[in-house]
């Protein structure tokens, strides 16, 4: 039987955030592609809970470590646990990440009054804590298919790194002034990663980024959902703005994850691809 390009069988993902909406969408996208999946959150029982729910969907294999992406030293132990059950990492989720209430502003809020502290807050853990995981894991990551080359053996495959961007990068969306600028931090890291790793590693080590578009999460529930489940004004302003007229669901994100993690998308590097029912596509005339 032919070899399928979107094939991830043996190959181990990490993914940060992984216990999350998204997150876990992406966890089982992986799984389902054929990958080993190591889930990296900072909540010791919800990553343990999550790798033991991918076993039991059928995952070959998969581990939770208590680990925050803010902290580089947790960062490293994470991945020398990872190297040690596993001896590589093939593919890197940036997934961790998200909007804070007090970096979001209210109506009749003013930018003028924004707390300094929660602006800080929402950009260290989208951006930073994207930068962060690529430097620990990116470069055993690449060091491992450059060590492979010089030795004449046959390299790994091609390493992954995908990072989660979002519609809030690219157009400007009232209200969230910190996530739009992380997010929008996040592409440019992205952007400029991919350069930097292709000159160092030829095609051993892509990175892309997805930009999602609105999925209903535990972070913006209330701001997108009445409690009957209407929608808010925000929540119908975002679905008249969308060509598919509806949210995203999280398991949609799946396909194009996949895609850019595999074989199918080796000559792929430095994109950003929206997941978004046309939202960025549309003027709204």
């Amino acid at each position: 039987m032919q070899h399928s390009l979107y094939d991830l069988t043996g190959r181990v993902a990490v993914v940060t955030g992984g216990s999350g909406a998204l997150g876990s969408a992406c966890c089982r996208g992986l799984v389902e592609a054929g990958a080993s999946v190591v889930i990296l959150a900072r909540n010791k029982q919800r990553v343990e809970d999550a790798a033991r729910a991918l076993e039991e969907a059928g995952a070959a294999a998969a581990a939770g470590i208590p680990a925050d992406v803010l902290e580089k030293d947790q960062l490293a132990a994470a991945r020398d646990l990872v190297l040690k059950r596993f001896g590589r990492v093939d593919i890197l989720v940036n997934a961790a990440g998200g909007n804070i209430k007090s970096a979001t502003l209210k109506p009749g809020d003013s930018i003028f009054n924004l707390p300094e502290t929660a602006f800080r807050q929402v950009f260290d853990l989208n951006l930073i804590g994207t930068v962060l995981p690529v430097q620990i894991f990116g470069e055993v990551m690449g060091e491992a298919r450059k060590r492979a080359g010089q030795a004449g053996e046959s390299a790994p495959c091609a390493g992954s790194i995908v990072n989660i961007s979002s519609m809030a990068a690219a157009r400007a969306l009232t209200r969230v002034v910190g996530y739009s600028a992380a997010k929008a931090s996040v592409e440019n890291f992205t952007r400029w990663m991919a350069v930097e790793l292709a000159r160092l590693f030829g095609d051993g080590l892509r990175v892309n980024a997805i930009a999602p578009g609105f999925f209903i999460g535990e972070q913006n529930r209330n701001l997108l959902l009445a409690e009957d489940g209407s929608l808010t004004e925000r929540g119908r302003q975002i679905i008249d703005h969308t060509p598919m007229g509806r949210f995203g669901e999280v398991d949609e994100l799946a396909g194009t994850l996949v895609w850019l993690c595999s074989d199918a998308a080796r000559f792929v590097t430095g994109v950003v691809v929206p997941v978004d029912g046309g939202f960025g596509a549309f003027s709204g005339v």
